[in-house]
């Protein structure tokens, strides 16, 4: 998982439009969900190196045809592992006969359509040669985030974008974020209100059910900032965000006045990129970087016409040179205040 200058960007991407939701005519990638297998501490007790039941992956070929999600946890995992046994340069077949296991389900699990159990990532492990324990914990680490359920997975069933929910993931998962924001505020920094105006434009279509659901996931993304050890967020808003009056005059006004006492807070850092700055470094658009605990790499979140993409890699690397460009020529902290109470008193 270690970023090598040599090494082509990994990229994991999902078919889907914009905001939190999946239209139904839409076809998504599907697995199965980790909650309707297996519960957080099930694994708790069993060793290792002892295999998973034969007839476990049996029964998920009926499963995985239903609506269901890959996950960019189980993807990444299948990544690491097919990486290890390429290095060793053992055939997908020796794998499945060490494992007892159908060549097919092998493969799958690579790909991440089959989320791999704890205990056979670590036969696995066993058969590539893989003795650092530090990468053993981490890929037995990611290997439990998998099957581990979370507030996020309460979402899994709605309309929900898989995007939006291996989002939610990476920020709990996560201890900093960085984000440029170019369309709308941050998600993470919008009031219920602010949220609610954008949908109700974007997702006009939907049912009011639909809109509140959403709207309460964005919600409750933001309790990452509230935790015991809140994640640190710095966020660089271009001038044209604050600008646009989402939601009529009295939301927009809210929405400012919610972010200036956001300024305030010690794990949040906004800064406003103003129009003076001219010509900046990401005239492709917003991005977020999501750094995690080693030796987990920092993974970008790119948002395009043709879907959410999540990068590692050099690819991350630019994304890092571009975010610093944009927050050195972005106003500084007293500025971007002073900024955002003037905006506020003009639509007073």
């Amino acid at each position: 998982m270690s970023a090598n200058s040599n090494e082509r960007p990994r990229r994991w991407s999902h078919v889907r439009g914009g905001n939190d939701r999946a239209p139904v005519s839409r076809y998504r990638v599907s697995c199965v969900s980790p909650s309707a297998i297996i519960t957080e501490n099930e694994d708790a007790d069993k060793s290792e190196h002892e295999f998973a039941p034969n007839n476990f992956y049996q029964g998920l070929e009926d499963t995985v045809a239903t609506d269901q999600r890959v996950t960019l946890r189980a993807q990444w995992l299948g990544q690491i592992l097919r990486e290890m046994r390429e290095r060793k340069g053992l055939p997908l077949r020796e794998v499945a006969e060490y494992l007892q296991r159908n060549l097919a389900t092998i493969g799958r699990c690579e790909q991440g359509i089959y989320p791999i159990r704890r205990v056979d990532a670590a036969a696995m492990m066993d058969l590539y040669g893989v003795n650092d324990k530090k990468q053993r914990d981490a890929v037995l680490e990611l290997a439990g985030e998998v099957w581990k359920t979370g507030w996020w997975e309460q979402y899994s069933k709605d309309d929900v974008w898989s995007s939006t929910i291996d989002r939610a993931w990476l920020e709990n998962r996560s201890h900093a974020l960085r984000t440029f924001a170019t369309v709308t505020i941050p998600g993470l920094l919008q009031t219920e209100e602010y949220a609610r105006g954008l949908m109700l434009i974007a997702d006009r279509h939907s049912t009011k059910r639909e809109i509140e659901r959403w709207v309460k996931l964005r919600m409750d993304r933001q309790r990452v900032l509230e935790r015991a050890e809140p994640l640190y967020l710095s966020a660089v808003i271009d001038e044209a965000v604050l600008r646009r009056q989402v939601g009529g005059r009295e939301v927009m006004a809210q929405q400012l006045r919610h972010l200036s006492t956001k300024v305030a807070e010690p794990n949040i850092d906004v800064r406003v990129l103003p129009f003076t700055a001219g010509a900046h470094a990401s005239p492709d658009g917003p991005f977020t970087l999501l750094k995690m605990s080693d030796p987990f790499p920092e993974v970008a979140h790119v948002e395009s016409p043709a879907g959410s993409i999540y990068l590692e890699t050099e690819s991350v690397d630019r994304l890092v040179d571009t975010y610093d460009w944009l927050h050195e020529n972005s106003l500084n902290n007293e500025e971007t205040a002073e900024f955002l109470v003037a905006l506020e008193e003009d639509l007073r």
